[in-house]
């Protein structure tokens, strides 16, 4: 057999090895590169360069070592769920860099890392002030996590009392003018409500680039011409304001009224639907 073939078959073999090795070494999508795995990434790249282009004499030798370098990873890697020591070892550990307020210029300088940069990765963080900065702490991917002070957080509805409605992921239901039936299924629509929406934006469809609708129900589009302007979705407040009159109306009826009974009437259900509101308005006003 040719060489040219040769090299074409195991070419072929090899790209289809590596699909399976990369779904395996990078199964757990929560693990960030480390410098560890870039080398072991680095050599198995290498490695399958090398058989495929027959540049290694014996391909045998070349798989045995390639076989090494993947399953030695993954071996360590399963030891690793179980040894934090060993874990510690291949991944490194973080490391504090602020603890109460206070700079840990110890670590610093064991991480290589100036002032200058500490605040730069605090600022990454929407950090701008370090005396705002509770504790700090550098990953040992390289990625820095930042608590702020308790009188420096925001403020949150859990904060103020205020009861909100859960939010789920936003489905999109079009992408580039064509519909994803499969989503609006889902939300248990139907393509006669995408239609009736968008008409009432006053949009076609293929001039949607995309479309979502977010858990209230509510459809969001962006579409292709930008100089289009369209009207924001606003039934929840205009709901919200129809109860607001109603009530407002229900009070004016018993300021006019004179008679007793249906002056109380009046009050009693102003003042039911003032609770519905009241109950309703995590809801309605976000």
């Amino acid at each position: 057999m040719s060489t040219w073939i040769l090299v074409l078959l195991r070419s072929i073999g090899l790209f289809f090895l590596t699909l399976i090795v990369v779904r395996i070494l990078t199964k757990n999508y929560s693990v960030r590169i480390t410098p560890f795995r870039i080398i072991n990434y680095g050599v198995i790249a290498i490695l399958i360069s090398l058989v495929s282009v027959n540049a290694i004499s014996n391909w045998v030798f070349g798989i045995i070592t390639l076989a090494v370098w993947i399953l030695l990873p993954i071996v360590l890697d399963y030891i690793s769920m179980k040894s934090k020591y060993i874990y510690n070892l291949i991944n490194g550990k973080e490391t504090i860099l602020v603890k109460d307020g206070k700079v840990m210029e110890e670590n610093l300088t064991e991480l290589g890392l100036t002032g200058d940069e500490l605040l730069r990765e605090l600022r990454s963080k929407n950090a701008f002030n370090l005396a705002d900065v509770e504790f700090a702490v550098m990953e040992s991917t390289g990625d820095m996590n930042v608590v702020l002070k308790s009188d420096k957080k925001p403020i949150t509805p859990h904060d103020l009392g205020i009861k909100v409605s859960p939010e789920t992921a936003p489905q999109t239901v079009i992408i580039d003018g064509n519909v994803i039936n499969e989503s609006l299924s889902n939300l248990r629509l139907n393509q006669t409500w995408l239609n009736e929406k968008l008409e009432n934006l006053g949009v076609s469809l293929d001039n949607v680039f995309v479309g979502q609708v977010d858990c209230n129900g509510e459809l969001y589009v962006d579409v292709f011409d930008d100089s289009i302007e369209l009207p924001e979705a606003s039934v929840k407040e205009m709901l919200y304001a129809s109860l607001e009159k109603s009530q407002a109306d229900i009070i004016t009826f018993s300021l006019e009224t004179e008679n007793v009974e249906a002056k109380d009437m009046y009050v009693r259900e102003a003042n039911r639907l003032k609770t519905i509101m009241k109950k309703l308005e995590p809801y309605l006003l976000r």
